[in-house]
């Protein structure tokens, strides 16, 4: 330890400097059990980010799904309509078009904060609280994953052991 004022080593409990007379501060104690805290924290959030890649890899899968379906049906792969044939429709190639990007970004978007919380990024933790917002709606998957990463990421004790990681 040297002095902040004149640059002198200063011995362990001397209070004030020798050489020029300035008061030594006191060292600063660590947080007890600060290394346990950042352990469990940082598990957290590896298995926090696991969730997302699943959860986008799931919206994926839906998504695609869902779409093929809506163009079969929109194709007439299921037979006629009970009302009569099904006229032509300008606005589904270009709805499901429409959809699919958007599902697309979403996905994209999901992966993103799922890859930066894994690699602990600051734009991480703030893409993945947005994306937590968005998918508050999509209930049930969503919906929990959604308050569970907001739970995890929001708080100042959460903030700064995320700025620690």
């Amino acid at each position: 330890m040297f002095c902040s004022g004149c640059g002198q080593p200063i011995t362990l409990g001397q209070v004030f400097c020798g050489q020029c007379g300035r008061p030594v501060a006191a060292a600063v104690p660590p947080v007890p059990g600060l290394q346990y805290q950042l352990e469990s924290y940082a598990g957290k959030i590896r298995l926090l980010s696991v969730f997302w890649f699943i959860y986008a890899g799931l919206s994926l899968l839906l998504a695609f799904a869902g779409l093929s379906f809506a163009r079969a049906i929109m194709s007439g792969a299921f037979g006629p309509w009970p009302h009569g044939p099904m006229g032509p429709n300008i606005f589904g190639p270009a709805l499901i078009h429409f959809v699919w990007i958007i599902l697309s970004l979403r996905v994209a978007l999901t992966v993103a904060a799922a890859w930066g919380l894994l690699q602990h990024e600051q734009w991480g933790r703030i893409l993945a609280i947005i994306v937590a917002v968005l998918s508050l709606i999509h209930f049930p998957l969503g919906t929990a994953l959604g308050i569970w990463t907001l739970i995890v990421l929001l708080g100042y004790r959460n903030a700064s052991l995320y700025q620690q990681l």
